[in-house]
């Protein structure tokens, strides 16, 4: 079972209309949120975004738009935690 956060509050938005079906997204995406079939994305698990932006950054037509910052906030409270390193995934760095 996948990590899910607060319901129906998630910034991801999705415009199907400038999607080139490349993929990047669901490469980059930690959390498995994309699915792609036959050159089709389809957002399967939007509440499982933690709004790290590696989807917006690595979208080459720029039809993937989130307001990143808020997984990073879960990064430092889990690294808190675990007494590691804050990692939410995004590639940018969270320290």
């Amino acid at each position: 079972m996948g990590l899910k956060y607060l319901k129906n509050v998630v910034t991801l938005s999705f415009d199907e209309n400038k999607c080139t079906g490349c993929g990047m997204c669901v490469k980059v995406c930690p959390h498995g949120v994309f699915d792609l079939a036959k050159s089709k994305l389809t957002v399967k698990q939007k509440d499982s975004c933690m709004e790290c932006g590696a989807c917006a950054l690595n979208c080459p037509a720029e039809a993937l738009g989130v307001k990143a910052g808020v997984g990073c906030a879960l990064a430092y409270i889990m690294g808190w935690i675990s007494k590691s390193e804050p990692n939410c995934g995004c590639g940018k760095g969270c320290s």
